[in-house]
């Protein structure tokens, strides 16, 4: 027998457990599946960049009560051989966990009427002729069939068993990305990024004051670094003396690292396949602009307003699938060639010169913080 619902949300990550709230809201039957059990620390930056402010006032999540997150204003940029460059950003910026940020959505998810169902795998999803969606999932020994008039893929770059791969809008360049938090490490109100050999590490505060020292490094650079998060993020340090100082300043959080590949970056949007995709599921963003949350949250709030009218019955599917096609690629697909472009930039053997050039043309470092950030979306509006 399946389990009735209008909508299958997969994966309870940033995007999905967003989604899932707002499609809940709604009215909409709407369950939340994921492979993982919450709250559980993730490979991420922890950093929200201004523009997700008014998304969460949008949700109605107030990051601030039971953790005290912390705030950003500036950005510096550390060049391996010790050059930086210092930007403002534009607005405040904050710093939280996503084990405390996941557990704040779901809460308020499960508030809002959203089934959320963990720990279990998603083995099959099939879209039936009538355009209904049956999503097989392993929950221990049983295999427990859902029925939905929706499906929407959250499910970041781990793929369902059997889901297509989505190489062809992705980079061949694979990347390993790892995480640790960091005790003992006092840092300004800002986020470091240090580039260093095949990469570069962020590092940012969060709560509690801790700091989260996240990397994105290609995979022939990680190669002979060691197995352990801490060794990997060690080894990269070598190739940029000021972000070694950095790190010998504090010590690994126990039981906070956590890492993942292979990693493509996109070449392009991947919003529809049978179903619609959002967060990294749609687009996998450099992570040095910083919006990687951004885009999972304004991802979120664009899908479940055409999935909305999709289930109201103001749309056909057709029209459900080329809208959400349409504004995502319209939304994204410049953030993502300019965000392309300057992780080209990054990479380029004459860095060196950067912070030289910034200084010579003032204004420029914050214009190009400000081109990897999304525009003003109108939440709220609609």
């Amino acid at each position: 027998m399946s389990k009735q619902a209008d909508v299958i949300v997969i994966g309870a990550g940033v995007a999905g457990t967003s989604c899932a709230l707002q499609l809940a809201k709604q009215g909409h039957r709407t369950i939340l599946l994921d492979r993982q059990s919450f709250p559980r620390h993730k490979t991420c930056g922890e950093f929200m960049s201004p523009e997700t402010k008014e998304m969460l006032d949008y949700l109605g999540v107030q990051l601030r009560g039971t953790v005290e997150p912390s705030s950003m204003d500036h950005a510096k940029i550390v060049m391996p051989h010790g050059g930086e460059i210092n930007a403002p950003l534009p607005g405040q910026a904050t710093g939280i966990s996503r084990y405390e940020l996941d557990r704040l959505l779901h809460e308020h998810a499960v508030t809002a009427g959203a089934d959320i169902v963990t720990g279990t795998t998603v083995t099959n999803i099939q879209k039936l002729d009538n355009h209904r969606y049956e999503v097989d999932a392993r929950l221990g020994n049983e295999i427990v069939r859902y029925e939905a008039r929706a499906v929407i893929g959250a499910y970041g770059t781990k793929r369902p068993r059997g889901v297509a791969s989505a190489q062809a809008y992705r980079d061949d360049t694979v990347y390993v990305g790892v995480k640790s938090h960091y005790s003992g490490i006092t840092i300004p109100a800002q986020v470091e990024l240090y580039f260093c050999e095949g990469g570069y590490v962020g590092i940012s505060p969060i709560e509690n004051g801790m700091v989260n020292v996240a990397a994105l490094l290609t995979l022939k650079s990680v190669q002979g670094s060691g197995k352990s998060v801490p060794e990997i993020l060690r080894a990269a340090s070598r190739t940029n003396r000021r972000l070694a100082e950095r790190m010998a300043e504090g010590e690994p959080v126990t039981g906070t690292q956590v890492s993942i590949a292979p990693l493509h970056l996109s070449n392009t949007p991947h919003p529809w396949s049978e179903y619609p995709h959002i967060g990294d599921a749609m687009l996998m963003l450099p992570p040095l602009c910083g919006d990687g949350m951004s885009v999972a949250l304004r991802s979120s709030w664009l899908c479940s307003g055409w999935t909305h009218k999709y289930l109201h019955g103001e749309l056909t599917f057709e029209q459900w699938r080329e809208q959400y096609t349409l504004e995502a690629n319209r939304t994204f697909k410049e953030l993502l060639r300019r965000a392309r472009r300057i992780q080209n930039l990054a990479f380029a053997k004459t860095n060196r010169f950067y912070p030289g050039i910034a200084r010579m043309i003032p204004g420029l470092a914050s214009y190009i913080v400000k081109a990897t950030r999304l525009s003003e979306s109108g939440i709220g509006t609609r």
